[in-house]
């Protein structure tokens, strides 16, 4: 199911893999990568993973996670990660991944800009989601065609 990932790299940055998950049915998860940003260097920069599949939850949820630490912030690395992992996201034969966002969350949606997502809709999370439970109550939707 997992597909080799040693071509996640471009003049910038590498993608490096720290592990992967299987998808649990029972709880709505399909299967993961986990990845470090790392400058090509090997220096860590931040993270990012990416969830094969949709779903309800990953609707809400993404189909791809993001983190750049503070110091590495402001040089698109989180965009051109994503850049990165569409090309994986097409190995699976995905025809288009979400990414979610919370609305003010400015950085975040720059970035969604930045790596080529449509706004779909800025909408309320269902009752029943889990990120509720963190405090959040809206979620921006972007859709990225593969």
């Amino acid at each position: 199911m997992f597909i080799h990932t040693g071509f996640l790299k471009d003049n910038e940055i590498q993608l490096i893999l720290e592990k992967t998950a299987d998808g649990n049915n029972k709880k709505e998860w399909v299967p993961a990568y986990y990845f470090a940003i790392c400058n090509n260097k090997g220096i860590k920069m931040g993270t990012c993973d990416l969830r094969i599949g949709h779903n309800d939850k990953l609707y809400y949820g993404g189909n791809i996670g993001y983190s750049i630490y503070e110091k590495y912030r402001g040089n698109h690395y989180a965009g051109k990660a994503c850049q990165l992992l569409f090309k994986l996201a097409k190995k699976h034969e995905l025809q288009y991944l979400i990414i979610t966002c919370n609305p003010d969350n400015y950085a975040s949606r720059k970035t969604c800009e930045y790596a080529g997502g449509k706004l779909l809709e800025i909408t309320r999370l269902p009752e029943d989601n889990d990120m509720r439970d963190k405090g959040e109550t809206e979620k921006c939707i972007y859709k990225f065609t593969l």
